[in-house]
């Protein structure tokens, strides 16, 4: 899921374990402990593109992450508030954590107003406004308490955040390897769109709500459970969502009398109305999109595989790692300008029709070398080009409402 949800996610976990005895401090951690997992895409400075790939979602995102993890952590935590230095240490740690943050911001801001820099150059002088008068005033006052959490208690906030995030990420798409280092199987239920608003909002209206109580209100752990419930239950209902749509693919296709190998579904971003899916149908995949207000069939649009345009399928490599990666749902392309692309089609396209090269939701670049080497990999790109953006999801916005039939039988979107 986006940080932001991860981030509430793991402030409520905090509250639970914590929240009683050491108030919102408990969600601070919380919410570190739900954002340290996704720390692993710093590996994009010291990995190439294609390592990187596989190394996003993979040990960090393990239950054995989450043990060894969490007693690092909770050690680490408790040194630190016992620490003779631990204002300047805490001073440090809240620097960090408004980095981490920033990224946040960024990455929202990417999604819902490319090309936009404002929110970014607002928060940076907010932020270390505020980041200097509170330290002032917390560590620097002579008022300053150590928290009264124990090691062990620590441990337990930090275990409990690691395993809700790994556990919310294997809902999404991408894929969570949870039994890393020991196996490479990547868990990809895809039930929920890696960024929905309708599991986050509600979630941090409640916890907002909650971190106004004093932590001896008992209306404060009435209201975080109240964020946890929503969100539990929202996640409950795009299983159930998952398994309509699923079951409206399978009738379809018999009814249609179309001979496949296997599926797979995902909704599309920010809602869980208008799914995507993709078949395998042996020689080539039929693509198709469908929303709960469609009024007509389901009708699916043939996307050649393109293995034709690849060598050493089976023993490259580059090839062999995005097979790995999405799930052997991969077909290749010729972009305009002659670059070779392969895409993911788990994530689908934006029209559901693969219109073009750039109408793939999740795709890589690739570089030949030749005949006598393995293809080199250029980059991956997820989303629609900054220059589409707006138009692509106004698009998307139109398709969830439904296809309509008209009095004449012809299916319209509106």
């Amino acid at each position: 899921m986006d940080s932001l949800s991860q981030i509430v996610l793991g402030a409520a976990v905090g509250e639970v374990v914590l929240g009683r005895r050491i108030g919102n401090r408990a969600m601070i951690w919380g919410a570190v402990a739900g954002t340290i997992p996704d720390m692993d895409v710093l590996g994009k400075f010291f990995l190439d593109e294609l390592d990187n790939l596989g190394f996003h979602r993979g040990i960090s995102h393990s239950l054995l992450f989450s043990f060894v993890g969490a007693v690092a952590f909770g050690w680490a935590t408790d040194r630190l508030y016992r620490s003779r230095h631990h204002a300047w240490i805490a001073m440090g740690t809240k620097a960090a954590a408004a980095i981490v943050i920033g990224f946040v911001v960024n990455f929202l801001t990417m999604i819902l107003a490319p090309g936009t820099w404002l929110p970014l150059v607002a928060y940076i002088p907010t932020v270390a406004w505020f980041w200097w008068r509170n330290g002032q005033k917390r560590y620097f006052s002579g008022t300053w308490q150590v928290p009264n959490a124990s090691m062990r208690a620590w441990m337990a906030l930090f275990f409990w955040g690691f395993v809700t995030h790994i556990l919310l990420d294997c809902f999404t798409t991408y894929g969570t390897q949870i039994f890393a280092p020991f196996s490479n199987l990547r868990v990809a239920w895809g039930t929920i769109s890696v960024a929905d608003p309708l599991y986050t909002i509600p979630f941090l209206v409640c916890l907002l709500v909650a971190a106004r109580l004093a932590p001896s209100d008992r209306r404060r752990a009435v209201w975080n459970w109240a964020g946890l419930g929503l969100s539990s239950a929202y996640l409950a209902l795009t299983v159930v969502n998952y398994q309509r749509v699923h079951s409206t693919f399978e009738q379809t296709l018999e009814a249609q009398d179309i001979t496949y190998e296997r599926f797979f579904i995902t909704p599309t971003i920010f809602n869980n109305v208008l799914w995507n899916g993709v078949i395998d149908a042996g020689e080539n995949y039929l693509l198709a999109q469908y929303s709960f207000y469609d009024e007509v069939d389901l009708t699916f649009t043939p996307v050649a595989k393109g293995y034709d345009l690849l060598r050493n399928l089976d023993s490259d490599p580059t090839l062999a790692t995005l097979q790995w990666f999405s799930a052997g749902y991969l077909n290749a392309i010729l972009r305009p300008d002659g670059t070779l692309q392969v895409n993911d089609l788990r994530f689908g396209t934006f029209s559901g029709e693969a219109t073009d090269a750039d109408d793939y939701i999740f795709r890589f670049n690739l570089i030949d070398f030749g005949p006598k080497e393995s293809y080199g990999f250029k980059q991956a790109e997820g989303g629609p080009p900054e220059d589409t953006a707006q138009t692509m999801m106004r698009s998307l916005i139109r398709r969830a409402r439904g296809k309509k039939a008209s009095p004449a039988g012809v299916e319209q979107n509106k």
